[in-house]
């Protein structure tokens, strides 16, 4: 092989391994993150976790990635050590699908129909339909993403017939066909197939080089079965890799992995090469196509799977000697599991990671309206507990908005979907709000326990006002935070209508107390933390008018925050007015003694 042909076998194992990684990509963008919730969710029994680890990583085509989000979902306590076996089991029979697919590459028939079959005959039909897709949809959209996963596969497809058409003159090359003998030795076959899948961090791709190489006709059985099972070997790196910095059990599953992997080679290389000690299989120097590398690739990891399955515990235990519990090494912060839940790992499946934040901002939200709620109790009903509960509550929220804006900012750099980037900019816009009515939860809190120390009370009239308000208050406190956790974009257009009742309430409280400081019928102090507390009521409302307008606008698609706003003030809005009339009559304030 001349030097124009080494660099058509690099150019060839580029276009392979491009097309392999952006294919692996947009099927994990299409599947919506809906693959890593049935994970999540339908883990409990081991049989159906292996079958879920099995279906997951042959549509994402990937073992590495499957590994990598268990990892994850040990670290964050979403899956427990014994649930993640399964999976990681499973994981290692899907990635087998991806050389089956390649296998097609090694057809080779005179009749047409055949010759369909052959990634070279449909390939570039594919690859028209995908820049179609992509040249005609917009970012984000499915359309796109499909097209990416349809050029991908013409991509890895043309770059594997291109590695094979390289490397096919060195059939008849000495210095080649030596060194590939020299895999032939178990040890040396085993450590090259690890090494390659470590460097490339994915078995698919390194047993799809090894099928392009197979195609030269040059490779023996003999030389593919140790290197095959050095890939299962090299692909645990990634795992690894991931699990450094995490805690204990995300360790220990990612040495399941490992041990998984490494106990079944080595069951198979001793029972395998001492079989053919005493009955020399011949096989072993017949070459191998395609198909055959797909086959003993299948084989070996479907037989690995069956055989340690029923020592899936022992397996545990193997990793949990390997990483011992230290005393004072892990984080013993007692945080939601929603918070737990945003491990950076998924970061590499963002709609995954959009569904973790949504759960957290929905918690987050039920934190701020229970705030809220005890805080309005308190100006009359006052106990010390209550307050250490707002306190307890505002603390956590914003910690949730801390880990969740953080978390947020790193996914928006991410290549999202239509739907998810819409997802991303409602959270982004609504945990400020909730962590702002937390915020007001402790003023009102505050008011209320002054109004406790200075003994000071609202007069009975101003007393029934106050309760008339909190009910608004309170209604539309649970009104957006349910919205919001349904994403009900319907129910958020009830919103505005109350905010806008609220304020007019508002002003007309504040009026009715100007009247009564007048008349000397309530106290200048009572009446500076009546208008502290008026503030406060008032502004929880325009944070959920904030909320449901985000919901609102952000998912038609409009960045005006301020439309709907604007169409009601303009009185164009019917809904608006309909709604507004309604809470208007909904929410009155007690006669004043002249009307009674």
């Amino acid at each position: 092989m001349d030097v124009f042909g080494i660099l058509t076998m690099i150019g060839g194992l580029a276009l392979f391994l491009y097309g392999m990684n952006t294919m692996g990509d947009g099927l994990v963008m299409l599947s919506g993150g809906r693959l890593e919730q049935i994970l999540e969710k339908l883990t409990k029994k081991r049989v159906m976790a292996l079958l879920l680890g099995t279906m997951v990583t042959a549509v994402i085509q990937s073992s590495s990635a499957t590994t990598v989000m268990v990892v994850g979902f040990v670290n964050s306590g979403i899956m427990k050590l014994t649930q993640a076996v399964g999976i990681i089991m499973g994981a290692n029979i899907g990635t087998t699908v991806t050389s089956w697919i390649l296998s097609l590459t090694g057809i080779s028939s005179g009749n047409v129909f055949v010759k369909l079959f052959k990634p070279s005959s449909f390939s570039p039909i594919l690859a028209a339909i995908g820049i179609i897709c992509i040249m005609t949809g917009k970012d984000g959209t499915k359309k796109k993403t499909i097209g990416n996963i349809l050029l991908g596969f013409a991509v890895l497809m043309f770059g594997m017939e291109t590695m094979s058409g390289a490397v096919a003159p060195l059939k008849d090359n000495p210095t080649f066909t030596g060194m590939l003998t020299a895999f032939s030795n178990p040890i040396l076959g085993m450590i090259a197939g690890a090494v390659l899948t470590a460097v490339i961090q994915s078995s698919s791709a390194s047993v799809g080089i090894l099928q392009a190489l197979c195609l030269s006709g040059a490779v023996s059985y003999g030389t593919a079965i140790p290197i095959i099972m050095g890939q299962n070997i090299g692909t645990c790196v990634t795992a690894l890799i991931s699990s450094v910095g995490a805690n204990k059990n995300a360790k220990r599953a990612a040495f399941i992995h490992l041990y998984f992997n490494l106990i079944g080679t080595v069951l198979f290389m001793v029972a395998f090469y001492t079989i053919n000690h005493f009955v020399n299989f011949e096989f072993l120097n017949e070459t191998v196509g395609a198909a055959g590398i797909a086959v003993v690739h299948s084989l070996f990891n479907i037989g690995c799977a069956v055989v340690l399955f029923p020592f899936a515990n022992k397996l545990v235990s193997l990793a949990t000697f390997t990483v011992k519990n230290k005393k004072n090494t892990e984080n013993k912060e007692n945080l939601p599991e929603e918070l737990l839940a945003l491990d950076e790992r998924f970061l590499e499946t963002p709609s995954f990671a959009i569904s973790l934040c949504r759960n957290a901002v929905v918690k987050m939200a039920e934190y701020s309206k229970t705030a809220i709620l005890i805080a309005l109790d308190m100006n009359s009903n006052y106990t010390k507990d209550k307050v250490k509960e707002v306190i307890r509550l505002e603390q956590l929220v914003d910690k949730f908005e801390d880990s969740v804006g953080t978390y947020l900012v790193k996914l928006a750099g991410k290549d999202l979907s239509t739907e998810d980037s819409h997802m991303l900019s409602v959270l982004l816009h609504s945990i400020s709000d909730f962590e702002r009515i937390s915020d007001h939860a402790i003023n009102i809190t505050e008011a209320a326990e002054k109004m406790q120390k200075q003994g000071l009370s609202f007069t009975g009239d101003g007393r029934k006002e106050l309760d008339a308000l909190e009910t608004a208050i309170s209604d539309i406190m649970v009104m957006t935070q349910e919205t919001f956790s349904a994403g009900d974009e319907k129910n958020a257009a009830n919103v505005e209508p109350l905010e806008e009742v609220i304020d007019d309430l508002v002003a007309e409280m504040k009026q009715r107390h100007i009247m009564r400081l007048r008349n000397g019928d309530c106290s200048m102090e009572a009446g500076i933390l009546l208008e502290d507390i008026l503030t406060n009521y008032e502004r929880v409302s325009d944070h959920c008018s904030n909320i449901a307008a985000a919901l609102i606008e952000i998912q038609a698609d409009e960045l005006d925050m301020h439309k709907y706003a604007e169409n009601k003030a303009k009185g164009t809005d019917s809904h608006f007015r309909e709604e507004y009339l309604r809470m208007k009559n909904k929410y009155v304030l007690p006669k004043k003694k002249e009307e009674i």
